[in-house]
């Protein structure tokens, strides 16, 4: 193991993935500290389908994956759930699904949180922004931000997308059209900016990379955190290093003057503090690893928002016989049809425009379900607090979202592609509010092993319904909505009723097969108030119990809110960039017992 003075920096940020970019790139700003940015897989620089946004299912199931996958789960029959995340730099913002979905101000409001309000929360993912409108679109100005590092602009929608979106409206979900940018809709249908600017992705790499890298920073590729290292004076413990293993097994231990943040992401950044003596004590001593504090909420309280397909279909024979005057509804023709993906990539390649350009999800609703779940005994008979819904949630927050694809695709097991000039779209049901809760713990105290991550899915009852009948919503849109339901033919899942389109029982068993991850892991290193036993963290997102450690990603956040993960990356990484600066700068330099 070598340690130098080389090896000595003011901060150590431990993960390159979206929140910790923005962290190592905003400490960056001030020319007189050092930071080291360490991320586990390689450099994006040369990864084509990091930047080519159609390419990012090549990420997965590949070295740039971390590749994790759950034990069975009960609530889903037993099935395994692949979790794919992004293992380079830039991390999941280099494959995800670009989308901006914020949220209601409401869900942070809700968190209790000094500093962590709607209103300040939301600054905080408009720094990061730098919005691009198109003629078309109708955005809120005030919803977003002008001068940050992550270029975003509005998609332009397929012919089905449009369609969708007039099914969505005659079914009682209006059109708002920047609702997921402001906050504050809690029913209704919209367009999503992406994080795609020019035909290129946009990720948090941006932020240390390209115009945006400083001298002041050192990126650490191909590197894996093993442990932080502890210094204790007096009463007090302190994070002053970090071990490493670098991919051709030599071990190297960086010291920080300052702090070290970790920023690994929900999964690996509990699996970080597990490996460094750092959670529930009884867990740490099945791994011999020496307890430092012993915090038991490290790695509990894992969520994610379920999704499941409510509906696939394929134009067949009705679009084959309107042909000539309905073409190319959906954009299958571009990627699966004869050679012309070929043509398509070689767009992409000359002119940086195309289908490749694009992620392929069209149109976006959110909805409430009060009405709906009104007669249902478990909704009635589910405990309640005042003004909430049994999930929790205001009249102010949607219990679900829906959206479409605009051709056929997805992971991997994906793999019937319409090649026979087929048109293919699907309408997909994502769970807000879960209840059920999952766990992140050890399977070995030696680093280069994948944590255990058990979702749990589908444990709480309430969860299945609500998903359930989120499914039968989409399928009404569709199959009833004024803008497809002449285009489409049959109902899906084909044993449905065809008029009924499915009724709740119908779905249950459809969703616990078939529901999966929407890769929103947050929760295993929650913030909480002091008398909370269970937070890992204070609301500066400082460890408890330890000098000189934070945590910044989706890990932080106490409870999901109802929106996509992204944003809430970056505006963590932000808001995380800002407390640190203001405890050096009230410090003068030394940093403050806690």
């Amino acid at each position: 193991m070598t340690s130098t003075s080389e090896n000595t920096f003011d901060y150590i940020v431990c993960g390159g993935g979206t929140s910790g970019c923005v962290v190592a790139g905003r400490l960056a700003e001030n020319p007189e500290v050092s930071i080291l940015l360490i991320e586990a897989g390689q450099h994006n620089k040369d990864l084509e389908n990091v930047h080519m946004t159609g390419g990012w299912s090549n990420n997965f199931d590949a070295e740039t994956d971390w590749n994790l996958i759950t034990p069975p789960m009960a609530g889903v029959n037993n099935r395994q759930v692949k979790l794919s995340r992004g293992k380079f730099l830039g991390g999941s913002s280099g494959c995800n699904g670009t989308l901006c979905i914020r949220g209601n101000k409401q869900d942070y409001d809700d968190w209790g949180l000094e500093g962590w309000s709607g209103e300040e929360f939301f600054r905080y993912m408009r720094k990061a922004e730098t919005f691009h409108s198109k003629p078309w679109f109708k955005a809120d100005k005030e919803s977003h931000g002008y001068s940050g590092h992550l270029h975003t602009e509005p998609h332009d929608l397929a012919p089905i997308s449009e369609l969708l979106m007039d099914s969505y409206v005659s079914k009682g979900m209006p059109l708002h059209h920047d609702m997921f940018s402001t906050g504050d809709v809690a029913h209704g249908c919209g367009h999503v900016p992406r994080t795609v600017y020019r035909g290129l992705r946009t990720t948090g790499a941006d932020f240390v990379t390209n115009e945006n890298h400083r001298a002041n920073v050192t990126i650490k590729t191909d590197t894996t955190v093993d442990r932080i290292i502890f210094s204790k004076e007096d009463v007090e413990t302190r994070a002053v290093g970090v071990a490493t293993l670098s991919s051709d097994g030599s071990s190297t231990t960086y010291h920080a003057r300052k702090e070290i943040i970790i920023s690994a992401g929900a999964y690996c950044s509990p699996a970080i503090l597990l490996r460094s003596g750092i959670g529930p004590k009884a867990e740490l001593e099945q791994h011999k690893i020496p307890c430092v504090v012993d915090l038991p909420g490290v790695g509990k309280n894992l969520m994610d928002h379920l999704v499941s397909d409510s509906h696939i279909h394929p134009f067949i024979n009705r679009l084959h016989v309107l042909r000539n005057l309905q073409k190319n509804l959906t954009t299958d023709h571009h990627v699966h049809h004869d050679n012309n993906f070929e043509k398509t990539y070689a767009q992409w390649k000359e002119t940086k425009t195309g289908f490749l350009s694009t992620f392929p999800f069209g149109v976006f609703a959110f909805a409430r379900l009060d009405g709906r779940l009104k007669d249902e005994p478990l909704w009635q008979n589910a405990p309640r607090k005042p003004g909430r819904d049994p999930m929790g949630l205001t009249p102010r927050q949607p219990n679900i979202e829906l959206f479409s694809t605009e051709c056929y695709g997805g992971p991997k097991q994906y793999d019937q592609a319409p090649v026979n000039h087929q048109y293919a779209f699907s309408m997909i049901a994502e769970l807000f509010a879960p209840k059920s809760r999952g766990s992140v713990t050890l399977s070995s105290a030696n680093p280069r092993v994948n944590p255990v991550v058990d979702c749990n899915y589908l444990d709480d009852p309430l969860d299945l319904l609500v998903l359930s009948e989120a499914c039968r919503l989409g399928n009404e849109v569709v199959m009833q909505g004024t803008g497809t339901r002449d285009i489409v033919k049959g109902s899906w899942p084909p044993n449905l009723n065809h008029h009924t389109y499915g009724s709740r029982e119908e779905w249950v068993p459809y969703v616990k097969e078939h529901a999966t991850t929407c890769y929103h892991a947050a929760g295993t290193c929650a913030m909480g108030r002091k008398d909370n036993p269970m937070a890992v963290l204070d609301e500066k997102l400082q460890v408890k119990g330890v000098a000189g450690l934070r945590v910044a990603d989706c890990s932080v956040m106490p409870t999901l809110h109802g929106g996509h993960t992204q944003m809430p990356a970056y505006g963590i990484g932000e808001k995380c960039a800002d407390l640190i600066k203001e405890t050096w700068r009230m410090a003068g330099n030394v940093y403050p017992r806690i």
